[in-house]
């Protein structure tokens, strides 16, 4: 009898820790969704903001894979092939990562691995798409980090960074 109770007790701690974890992410979860020519697209973050801090080079560090959100993996789904720059990416669910560039291109990343917990799972082997953009600085801050669908494409926005990722 008291190991049913001692297993049951384990049991509500597992729960309750996993709750913990689950609704104490200060980064709350969002999910931009769109139609890109009679593709749905969905991509799910976690969104921080600025808060005050230094993000490009010091929170995010410059030359390493980012995973583009807070907390889990942000993917990016498609329910249709797309074209995304010149090259075809099947219908799916992928990882998206971005790796930021002090100055120039940043590489914008679509893993087929699309369930790590932030970047910490990321292998270049399982890479679908690598594609080089130019970041458009801007004057206005962006508090929380943004992603929206377009009609051409997905567009990232955080601090004073935006990218625009075409999509056909």
């Amino acid at each position: 009898m008291a190991k049913i109770i001692m297993n049951k007790f384990k049991l509500t701690l597992v729960l309750l820790l996993i709750a913990t974890v689950t609704f104490a992410q200060k980064s709350p979860r969002k999910q931009a969704t769109g139609n890109i020519n009679g593709t749905s697209v969905t991509v799910d973050y976690g969104a921080p903001s600025v808060k005050g801090r230094t993000i490009w080079g010091e929170l995010v560090p410059y030359a390493k894979v980012w995973r583009s959100g807070a907390n889990e993996n942000t993917t990016i789904a498609f329910d249709k092939n797309v074209t995304i720059a010149d090259t075809s990416v099947p219908a799916g669910k992928y990882g998206f990562f971005m790796i930021p560039s002090e100055s120039g291109a940043w590489e914008v990343i679509l893993s087929k691995k699309n369930d790590a917990w932030g970047s910490n799972g990321y292998s270049k082997g399982n890479d679908q798409l690598r594609l080089k953009i130019t970041p458009k600085m801007v004057a206005n801050n962006t508090e929380l980090l943004t992603f929206m669908v377009t009609k051409t494409g997905v567009e990232f926005a955080w601090e004073k960074v935006k990218i625009t990722i075409p999509i056909k």
